[in-house]
Formats: structure tokens, C-alpha cells, sequence
């Protein structure tokens, strides 16, 4: 398996088609931390988790959708339906995690964050922490969110942008509004708004369980998907 993970991920590097979402990840983060002044690192890590977060969403679709069709079955019988999708979605989890740490790491150099005393006299280490917890939070739904849209669910262009689309603005707006059920999309939103105070165990544990459950579900429709559609 870890064979056809480093297969899927040569695949996605050396076809181009990781610069897409690469480079729309680092100007959306370019525009973020070098058009305004200095913030405390869990303000400015919780604002970065959700920008990136359909950065990542779509570069997961990118990476399941390289792979040609006839390859994928191959790969199936060789290791095994679950062993496949294993692996693209641990692929998935790599490149993203790539993209986390460069976005852990750009605001530094742009002056980005201030170390400054948050909440409550906050150490900053802390806010860093909790940042880094906000992206570990998104990248998972994010991968989840664009398997579902990926090419072997979806069987369309079309409807994998749309499915990838409606993921992405249900995030936002039922992380905004109270008049929506939350629970339908990840807690990027939620995460975001927490970091930005202090963080009690009781509600870092209830966010913590609410993105694995989430995940957890979406991963579930995604290997549905995935057996119906073999």
C-alpha cells in the first residue's frame, strides 16, 4: 500500500497537477498575512485553517482524480478495494499536511503574528498550539469533503466542482448562522471562532469529537460510494 501511495503521489506532483492548488493556497495566504498588521498566532492561525480549508478540499479532489480509471481498478484487484482507498486517501493526507505546514509557517517571515499576550494574558506558545489544533481539525473534513467530490463518486466535472462548491459555502454559512444546523459541516468555522478565546477541555473535546464524527461519516459515504460505483 505505502507503494501505491508514493505511486499516487508522483502521479500528482509530476503530471503539474499539484500547482493549481498549491499556488492559489500560497496567494490566498500571501493576501492574508501581508495586507494587514501583525495578530496573535491563534487569531491568525484559526483565520488560516479556514481559508485553506477548501485549498486542501480541492487539491484532494486533484490528487484522487489523476489516476485513470482503468489504473484504479487494477489497483483494486492487486491490494484490495479498502487498501485502495486507503491509500488515496492517505496520499490525499500527505499533500495536505504539506500544505498545512507551509501555512504554519508563512506568516512568521511576513510579520504576520504578534507575540503578544492573548486572552487573558495567553501565552503565546498556547496560541500557536491552538492554531496548529485548528488545521489538524480542517485537513482531515478537508480531505474527506474532497473525496466525496473526487471523480471515481462523482463520474463528472460538473458534479464534483458542484459537490466540492456546496461543501465549501455550507461550511461557511452554517459556521455563521444560527438559524442552520452546524453539525451538517465540519467545525472549521467553529474552531476558528473558539481559538480566538480561551479554550476549555470540555469544548477543545466536544470539537475534537464533532470533526471525527463528521469525518467519520463522510469517509463512510465515501466508501459506499466507492463499492456502488466499482
Amino acid at each position: 500500500m505505502i507503494a501505491l501511495v508514493r505511486l499516487r503521489l508522483a502521479g500528482f506532483v509530476r503530471t503539474g497537477r499539484a500547482l493549481a492548488p498549491v499556488l492559489t493556497g500560497l496567494l490566498a495566504l500571501g493576501i492574508l498575512y501581508g495586507g494587514g498588521g501583525a495578530g496573535r498566532p491563534a487569531e491568525v492561525y484559526g483565520v488560516s485553517a479556514v481559508v485553506i480549508f477548501p485549498v486542501l478540499a480541492w487539491q484532494t479532489k486533484i490528487l484522487l482524480d489523476v489516476e485513470p480509471d482503468v489504473q484504479r481498478r487494477l489497483a483494486r484487484v492487486v491490494v484490495g478495494p479498502a487498501r485502495e482507498r486507503a491509500a488515496g486517501l492517505l496520499a490525499a493526507l500527505v499533500a495536505g499536511l504539506a500544505v498545512v505546514l507551509v501555512a504554519l509557517a508563512m506568516p512568521w517571515p511576513l510579520g504576520a503574528v504578534s507575540l503578544a499576550g492573548g486572552p487573558a494574558g495567553r501565552p503565546a506558545l498556547v496560541g500557536v498550539a491552538l492554531g496548529v489544533w485548528a488545521h489538524l481539525l480542517a485537513l482531515p473534513a478537508a480531505v474527506a469533503l474532497g473525496a466525496l467530490a473526487s471523480r471515481p463518486i462523482t463520474r463528472s466535472a460538473g458534479y464534483g466542482a458542484a459537490v466540492l462548491a456546496v461543501g465549501v459555502v455550507g461550511v461557511v454559512v452554517c459556521g455563521l448562522s444560527d438559524s442552520v444546523v452546524p453539525w451538517l459541516v465540519p467545525p472549521v468555522m467553529a474552531t476558528a471562532r473558539a481559538v480566538t478565546a480561551p479554550v476549555t477541555p470540555g469544548a477543545g473535546l466536544l470539537l475534537t469529537g464533532w470533526a471525527a464524527l463528521w469525518v467519520a461519516v463522510a469517509l463512510a459515504g465515501y466508501a459506499w460510494g466507492r463499492r456502488t460505483r466499482a
